[in-house]
């Protein structure tokens, strides 16, 4: 065999391996995996968040003094009324006694006033019949007129004499009234020494102790509503769409990340953070006791919140969606053998990575990330989103 003859044999066996090669690799038909309609897909969205309590109260006394009594301390429930602290009292004691017995004597005051009117209204009745007859007799010539005019005259004096003890028993009405009011004023401000609970409430912190001097308004304890404790949750503003209040949340802590406690929508504020944009959010637990794991103010916690279910879908990872921009992205589709780039509709964002993509026009969405997938080659569907 000649030379020539060799090299073309040899050239045309390279040129067959090479389009077999080319062949398999860029024209022959390839199974690609396909999306499959799903059913009944829940879409949740993903917000950390603490734990934090809408009612919130630092307690202290309304004025100043020595602690001298400390009856609560951090993680007690306390009922509504029950004493956390006191002050030393002894003083104001001491001034409510003064202001008991300047009561009584207020009253014993009124009390010999209103005996000397009455008194005095006898005297005055009694002149005033002697000079109803005096004057009736003076009438007739019986007495002398000047008898008739003193007896006029001791009614007039008897008449003043009532009118001042009248005014008299009024002022000591006003002084036992006076003498009450300040009774009462020196017991609220002994009752101030004395720091009770203004709700049912658990003791956050105590800031005070036994022998401590504190200020008018200082705050000695900090409280909270149990039933008010809830997890603040920041949401991004693009998954925040469609959150109300009522929808179903589930709460995992830093503390716990094995459990989840499931909670409810309560409030959405109206303003969202302009730095973040985030949209805050807050969930309260369900069913839960006032010792529950929610109780520790400001642990970190993730939530994810039940926004919707969708009936029916197809939903593809986002990684298979080009140009993705919220709305629209560019995905591979299979159509009559062939593959093919369409831009389509997104939907929904799933929190395993997955969008909801609506097919625009006929094919399937093609899951698939081998490397020699191009418009027009051949292809297969295999099953499985």
């Amino acid at each position: 065999m000649s030379r020539l003859l060799k090299s073309a044999i040899g050239l045309a066996a390279v040129l067959a391996i090479a389009g077999g090669g080319y062949h398999w690799r860029f024209l022959r038909e390839i199974p690609v995996r396909t999306a499959s309609l799903e059913q009944n897909v829940e879409v949740r969205v993903f917000g950390i968040g603490t734990i934090e309590a809408q009612i919130v109260s630092k307690v202290g006394f309304q004025i100043a003094g020595k602690v001298v009594a400390i009856e609560a301390d951090q993680g007690d429930i306390v009922k509504a009324g029950s004493s956390l602290a006191k002050l030393d009292d002894e003083s104001q004691q001491a001034k409510l006694r003064k202001s008991e017995a300047a009561q009584r004597q207020a009253a014993a005051n009124l009390a010999k006033t209103q005996a000397q009117r009455e008194r005095a209204e006898v005297a005055y009745q009694q002149k005033k019949n002697v000079n109803a007859r005096r004057q009736t007799l003076a009438s007739r010539g019986s007495v002398s007129q000047e008898a008739a005019e003193d007896a006029q005259a001791a009614e007039e004096i008897a008449l003043g004499d009532a009118k001042v003890i009248e005014a008299d028993t009024k002022v000591a009405a006003v002084l036992q009234d006076d003498a009450a009011s300040q009774r009462q004023i020196d017991a609220v401000v002994l009752a101030q020494h004395q720091l009770r609970a203004p709700f049912d409430a658990r003791v956050i912190s105590r800031h005070k102790e036994l022998g401590g001097i504190v200020a008018a308004g200082e705050a000695v304890f900090t409280l909270i509503a149990p039933e008010s404790i809830w997890v603040k949750a920041y949401i991004d503003e693009a998954l925040a769409g469609g959150l109300r209040i009522g929808q179903r949340a589930f709460v995992r802590l830093r503390s716990e990340p094995d459990r989840r406690f499931e909670t409810e929508i309560v409030r959405i504020d109206q303003e969202n953070d302009r730095l973040t944009e985030e949209r805050r959010v807050y969930v309260r637990c369900r069913v839960c006791d006032p010792q529950h794991q929610l109780r520790y103010l400001g642990e970190q916690a993730e939530v994810e919140i039940a926004k919707t279910v969708i009936p029916s879908g197809l939903f593809v990872p986002l990684k298979f969606v080009d140009g993705y921009d919220g709305r629209f992205g560019t995905v591979w589709v299979l159509q009559e053998g062939r593959l093919a780039r369409r831009r389509v509709p997104v939907g929904e964002r799933l929190l395993d990575g997955r969008v909801q993509v609506a097919p625009d026009g006929p094919g399937e969405i093609v899951i698939d990330d081998q490397a020699d997938l191009r418009e027009g080659r051949a292809a297969r569907a295999r099953n499985g989103s």
